[in-house]
């Protein structure tokens, strides 16, 4: 049942609503989410699974505080091109659902707890930074498949936060220094470690390496304009380039293995945050990483 809650939620581009009781642990987690008080302006951008832009719709999305902030009390507006509502929905909850995690600064993931065959299944990876925020929503169909992707650039209402240029491949290369925070789905303590990322190219392919305290992996990628096709190990990945300084990282089919979902946001020229919800082989839910990391060398 969680499961089929949190995809018909993420389908909706909203908040995880109704879940389990309040504890120490999903006390702290109501605290971080309070970070997304405000009214945000943006659009909600449909993509196709090639990155392709399908349809801009403009939204406002405000989450008020109600009753000393203990409830929240959401409105999602779409709205047309002269301005005018199309859509309105209201929801008012007090508790969160297992298929949320959200990082102190209210960075948050949600989604699907567990895969499943013949079944839909997805998630939502989002990042806030001072007026703006920027969430993607990742969606796979019944036969496995990525199907479809939602871009959603926000600003807080009457601030003045410009969106980055769209990410290229550019801006990415050279070698990046961060600071990882894991969050796990069983609420265990989180894990705090250091991450080193390189991007280079190699001939006419990207080469990565990636080093954590506890891995060190290398890769490349087909490169084919704003797509990066991973195309070595157990299962295909597919990296797009997307605007506002976003990527999407996902598998081109649910593997019968561990995989992951992954969003990036290049915050600035020398500062990006990537955030990584993975699931194990069984395709269920087991964490969620926030990377923020520095550019070092071009």
């Amino acid at each position: 049942m969680l499961k089929e809650q949190a995809l018909a939620i993420v389908q909706k581009n909203n908040f995880i609503l109704y879940g389990t009781p309040m504890t120490s642990s999903s006390s702290s987690q109501w605290a971080n989410l309070l970070h997304n008080l405000g009214a945000w302006q943006g659009s909600f951008t449909r993509l196709s699974p090639q990155g392709e832009i399908q349809q801009d719709i403009p939204t406002l999305v405000t989450f008020e505080g109600v009753n000393d902030n203990q409830t929240i009390r959401q409105t999602v507006q779409h709205f047309s091109l002269d301005g005018e509502v199309i859509k309105e929905k209201v929801l008012v909850y007090s508790s969160l659902n297992r298929g949320i995690l959200l990082f102190e600064d209210g960075a948050f993931s949600q989604g699907s707890i567990q895969f499943g065959p013949f079944s839909e299944f997805g998630a939502e990876l989002g990042f806030i930074n001072g007026n703006r925020r920027l969430r993607l929503v990742q969606l796979f169909d019944k036969d496995s498949n990525l199907s479809r992707l939602t871009l959603i650039r926000e600003r807080l209402l009457d601030t003045q936060a410009p969106e980055r240029p769209p990410l290229t491949l550019e801006m990415l290369l050279g070698e990046w220094q961060g600071e990882a925070v894991t969050l796990y789905a069983d609420w265990r303590n989180p894990e705090s470690y250091r991450t080193s990322l390189s991007l280079q190219m190699v001939g006419d392919r990207l080469s990565q390496r990636l080093t954590t305290p506890s891995l060190e992996f290398t890769s490349t990628a087909k490169i084919d304009g704003s797509r990066l096709h991973f195309d070595q190990g157990s299962h295909a990945v597919q990296v797009l380039l997307l605007p506002d300084g976003a990527s999407s990282t996902t598998p081109l089919t649910i593997p019968k293995s561990p995989f992951f979902l992954e969003a990036g946001w290049l915050i600035a020229e020398n500062l990006r945050q990537r955030m990584i919800r993975n699931y194990d082989a069984k395709g269920g839910w087991i964490s969620l990483t926030l990377v923020t990391e520095r550019k070092i060398t071009a």
